[in-house]
C-alpha cells in the first residue's frame, strides 16, 4: 500500500478512534483522551535493547523493545501494570518518536519490538514512516495483547513483519472477569487469523525472526487461561507449525489478590500438563517445544 494512502486510512480511524475494538470515539487529534487512557500521541515509558524476549527476537544484541503506556484491555493480574493502567510514560511526539526508532537502530538492536501498540498504531505508522526517510530498516515486531481491530491489522499489511500475539482466553466470561472484555476471544481469534494471512508461520534464519506469527500463552492457574482450548485453535485454525511460547511465568500482582482464583503460581503438574497436551496435538516449535521435540515430561 503507498505509505501515503495507508497514513490518510488511519488517520481516519483515529479522530473519531475506532483504532482498536473498544471503537470509543474519542477525538484523539484534538487531543481527547480514549478508552485507553492516551489521547494525540504515544506515551513512551522506556526503550533500549531487551533480553527477557524469546531467543530467536533476541540474539546476541536484544530486542529493541519500545514500551508504550495505556492500554485497551484492563487484565487484573497485568505484570506491567505501571505502564498499562497507571500509565507510566512521557508523550512524545511523531518526529521524537522516529528519533527514538532510529536510535534503537543505532544500538545494534536486531529488530524494532512495539510493546502495546495496538491503542497508538496511528501515531506509531507517523514515526516509521518518517524514520524509513532517514534510513530506518530493522524488522518490526508488533508485541499485542491480540485485541486488535482486523481493519487496523488490514492497514499493517506490509508494514509488520512479525506479529508476536498473546493468547490469554477462549472463554468470554472469563475474559469479562480478569480483562474487562467479554468480546476478547472473538477479537483475538479474528486478529491471530489476519495475522497469519499476512505473514504465515515464524520464518528463522541463523537463529534469529525475520518475519512471521509467534505466539505467546500465559498458563493461568486452575485452567483459567483454557490452554488446551487455544492450543486447538492453534492447531486447527491457524497453523500446527506455530510458534507457540508456552509461558510458566505467572505470579499474582496488581489486582489479583482480589481473585482467590488468581492467586497463586501455576504449579510444575500444571505446566507439565499444558506442554504434554500441546506436543500430543503436534505443538513443535516454540518454547519449551524447541528442547522437547522427541521428549516428555517425567510424571
Amino acid at each position: 500500500m503507498d505509505p501515503a494512502l495507508r497514513l490518510e486510512k488511519l488517520r481516519r480511524t483515529f479522530d473519531p478512534c475506532v483504532q482498536c475494538p473498544r471503537a470509543c470515539r474519542a477525538r484523539r487529534l484534538q487531543d481527547e483522551v480514549g478508552e485507553c487512557g492516551v489521547g494525540r500521541h504515544a506515551l513512551v515509558s522506556s526503550y533500549g535493547p531487551h533480553f527477557g524476549e524469546e531467543p530467536v527476537l533476541v540474539g546476541t544484541r536484544g530486542s529493541g523493545t519500545v514500551f508504550f503506556a495505556g492500554c485497551n484491555l484492563r487484565c487484573v493480574y497485568c505484570q506491567n501494570y505501571e505502564i498499562s493502567q497507571w500509565r507510566l510514560g512521557n508523550p512524545v511526539g511523531a518526529r521524537e518518536l522516529a528519533a527514538i526508532f532510529l536510535r534503537i537502530q543505532a544500538m545494534g538492536c536486531h529488530n524494532l519490538n512495539l510493546v502495546t501498540p495496538s491503542h497508538v498504531v496511528y501515531p506509531i505508522v507517523e514515526a516509521l514512516e518518517l524514520a524509513r526517510a532517514e534510513g530506518f530498516r530493522l524488522p518490526v515486531v508488533y508485541n499485542t495483547s491480540a485485541y486488535d481491530s482486523v481493519a487496523t491489522l488490514q492497514l499493517l499489511d506490509g508494514l509488520v513483519d512479525i506479529y508476536m500475539p498473546d493468547t490469554k482466553y477462549m472463554d468470554p466470561e472469563k475474559a469479562a472477569r480478569y480483562s474487562g472484555r467479554r468480546d476478547y476471544p472473538r477479537v483475538m481469534q479474528k486478529a491471530l487469523k489476519e495475522m497469519h494471512r499476512q505473514v504465515g508461520d515464524l520464518v528463522i534464519r541463523n537463529g534469529l525472526a525475520v518475519r512471521g506469527l509467534l505466539v505467546r500463552h500465559l498458563v493461568l492457574p486452575n485452567g483459567l487461561s483454557d490452554t488446551r482450548r487455544v492450543i486447538d485453535f492453534l492447531v486447527e485454525e491457524i497453523s500446527p507449525d506455530t510458534y507457540l511460547n508456552l509461558m510458566d511465568q505467572y505470579y499474582p500482582t496488581y489486582q489479583a489478590h482480589r481473585y482467590p482464583e488468581l492467586s497463586r503460581r501455576i504449579t510444575a503438574r500444571e505446566y507439565r500438563e499444558a506442554v504434554e497436551y500441546a506436543l500430543n496435538r503436534g505443538i513443535h516449535r516454540g518454547i519449551p517445544f524447541e528442547d522437547l521435540k522427541h521428549a516428555r515430561f517425567g510424571r
